[in-house]
């Protein structure tokens, strides 16, 4: 149920965890053996230059790393996502755990906290769970926010609106802080739960929870009386103060590219508890490891929408090269002419950041890029297959797009086979078994 539970697991799997033994620098050179390895295998830093805490990279950095974590496959985790979000199990409550052993006031110089590019404002805490109490203290809710340390004590947030934004309005509204922790190292089926996106009032930690079959034990914080992972190696407590801002940013976002410079809220820390021998969880920053965290989340979404839809879904992907993010790809079993249509129009609908759907038919591979393209290449024509719509809502971290409002272009392709066509027209030829 732990993140150290899940990363030994890990090293019995040949080539999934690699040690690195020389002594790095927090700032860029650590960072750079994380971007060789974005991908492949899980990173275990055993000496950062000053400081004692381990470090450990990459550990969701694969889709094989994430469907074993949540105990389901290319197929079925869809449906798992998508009920743990609809029926979270709500974590039990216990005096003490293991992120209790170190207790006292809050340094961020303790923790090796990354600096990853060389434009980046600064420090960036890049795996920091925020679970937030609302005002009215009678909900909380988990979600992943960039952090970049300001000093000591005190962080920069970067809120998107969603959920945790909703919630420091509503305390600005009334003048109130908004109290959270940031759990650092935790399993991975708790970081997806977090990403799963349920309606607001529903504690993502429950939907965790439910993604790992129960178990999941909480703590309750001392300071802000939030409750989080009784077994997350390191917690920070604070509050997110109403009226405060500060410049956060330039950050390498889910693009690889930088996102733009913003006026955020600062998180006032007030306390730090942590195992004796804490392991920091670092993400590089557009990297495979954040792409996929943000991404499968809503592929699940996609794909509940789209078969609503279509009646024959085979599998939704957020691509990496369209940074899990921008780019989706749609594989349906296609039952009538508009299908490919119906099913663009659907996975547009259901992830306003998504600017670009192909949709192709079953026996394409979503999972091979080559495929796709020779889909397109060879069932597609522009002037009957394509869907443009012009200044829809979009994602602020496009740097094509109108950044300030918000809006884009977006483009369908039906790439499935025309339906008045002789299916074999489009086949692969095979070769047969020789003869024995």
């Amino acid at each position: 149920m732990s993140f150290r539970q899940f990363l030994e697991g890990e090293r019995r799997i040949a080539g999934q965890v690699t040690e690195v033994a020389d002594e790095l620098s927090a700032e860029y050179e650590a960072p750079a053996v994380m971007k060789a390895n974005d991908g492949g295998p899980v990173v275990v830093f055993g000496r950062i230059r000053g400081h004692r805490v381990k470090v450990v990279a990459g550990l969701c950095g694969t889709r094989e790393r994430i469907y074993r974590a949540i105990g389901a496959g290319p197929r079925d985790y869809y449906s798992k996502l998508t009920a743990a979000a609809a029926n979270p199990v709500k974590p039990e409550v216990v005096s003490s755990g293991p992120v209790m052993e170190v207790t006292g006031g809050a340094d961020l110089g303790e923790l090796p906290v990354f600096r990853h590019y060389e434009r980046d404002a600064g420090r960036y805490i890049t795996s920091g769970i925020v679970v937030a109490r609302s005002p009215d203290g009678k909900f909380q809710n988990a979600s992943i926010h960039r952090l970049l340390v300001l000093g000591k004590d005190r962080l920069a947030i970067r809120l998107v609106p969603r959920h945790l934004f909703a919630m420091h309005q509503e305390g600005k509204s009334c003048g109130e802080d908004i109290q959270v922790a940031i759990v650092i190292g935790v399993h991975p089926a708790v970081a997806v739960g977090a990403n799963a996106g349920p309606k607001l009032g529903v504690d993502e930690l429950g939907v965790g929870n439910a993604l790992m079959g129960g178990g999941l034990k909480v703590v309750k914080c001392r300071r802000s009386g939030v409750t989080v992972p009784a077994e997350a190696e390191i917690v920070l407590e604070g509050v997110i103060k109403a009226d405060e801002t500060v410049d956060e940013g330039p950050f390498v976002d889910l693009t690889g590219t930088y996102d733009i410079i913003r006026k955020q809220p600062v998180v006032q820390l007030n306390g730090m508890m942590m195992r004796r021998d804490a392991i920091y969880q670092a993400i590089l920053p557009g990297g495979a490891e954040h792409k996929l965290l943000m991404g499968m989340p809503k592929e699940a979404r996609m794909y509940d929408a789209v078969s609503r839809a279509v009646p024959d879904v085979r599998g939704v992907r957020l691509t990496l090269g369209g940074a899990c993010w921008f780019h989706a790809a749609v594989s349906i079993r296609k039952q009538a002419e508009g299908d490919g249509k119906n099913a663009i129009l659907a996975a547009l609908g259901a992830n306003p950041s998504v600017k670009h759907v192909v949709v192709v038919d079953e026996d394409i591979n979503i999972d091979d890029m080559a495929e796709v393209e020779w889909a397109v290449a060879t069932r597609f024509q522009g002037d009957t297959g394509m869907i443009k719509i012009k200044r829809a809502r979009g994602s602020s971290l496009d740097p094509s797009s109108d950044q300030e409002r918000i809006l884009t272009a977006k483009l369908g392709i039906d790439a499935t086979v025309p339906w008045g066509k002789p299916r074999e027209k489009f086949e692969k030829a095979t070769i047969p078994k020789a003869a024995r």
